[in-house]
């Protein structure tokens, strides 16, 4: 298949993937200590995690986030991923993994929360996909520093989160595990690029916010998003270059 045709294709999967999630977001989104959202904002009992966020008995229907944003976005990630990577047999573990990251950067941005039902097996189902992978000729990672890079960036999450608990959320941590095993997959250059733009963005973001007067120094904000996108930039470049 051509790369054209190989975008075009991973640009489906993602729309399609991405107008399955509203539903998760939208249940996903309970303040932590909280349990996920069983009832829409009516109090209608919400039946399965997959599909529109939107309930027949209220009026106006739809609520939490809507379906549109949630296809673009995951189609545009696809469809960068599958430009970047090509026809390689690892492009098909990054457009399974993409809607799970998706979904786990709308959850954090609203109640900066992530979920350990999506962290800890985005973490495994990554380094199982790259195993996998990696028995397939033609691929251009390497499974065990994938292997090596979710321990070492799970492992640095940890110290952050044991000096500064309020700054890093133990959610980041897990987050960091899976984060780790895909930037790990093209070498530690990848892991070292994603892992500071993820941090750069973070910290442009905080400091947006404090010279818009939304917030303080001291305010905390979600990290979970740009430690997914740094991830997603590294992940273009080391795909890109292999």
């Amino acid at each position: 298949m051509s790369t054209g045709l190989l975008v075009v294709a991973a640009a489906l999967w993602g729309a399609a993937a991405g107008a399955l999630l509203p539903r998760a977001a939208y249940r996903f989104s309970a303040p932590s200590g909280e349990p996920w959202h069983e009832a829409c904002p009516g109090g209608h009992a919400v039946r399965g995690w997959l599909g529109r966020a939107s309930c027949p008995r209220c009026a106006g229907g739809g609520y939490g986030p809507g379906t549109t944003p949630l296809v673009i976005a995951t189609a545009l990630v696809c469809a960068a991923l599958a430009a970047a990577t090509g026809s390689r047999p690892e492009i098909g573990a990054w457009l399974l993994l993409a809607p799970v990251g998706v979904l786990l950067t709308v959850v954090d941005f609203r109640v900066r929360r992530l979920p350990d039902p999506l962290t800890l097996p985005f973490a495994a189902a990554a380094l199982a996909l790259l195993g996998l992978t990696a028995l397939v000729p033609e691929h251009a990672g390497e499974w065990t520093t994938a292997l090596l890079g979710s321990l070492a960036l799970g492992g640095g999450y940890l110290v952050l989160f044991l000096i500064n608990p309020a700054g890093m959320g133990f959610g980041d941590v897990k987050l960091a595990l899976g984060a780790g095993a895909v930037l790990g997959w093209y070498g530690w250059p990848t892991v070292m690029l994603g892992t500071f733009a993820g941090f750069l963005l973070g910290a442009l973001y905080g400091a947006t916010l404090v010279l818009t007067r939304r917030a303080t120094r001291t305010t905390a904000i979600p990290f979970g998003p740009f430690l997914i996108t740094g991830a997603l930039l590294g992940l273009l470049v080391g795909a890109y270059t292999a």
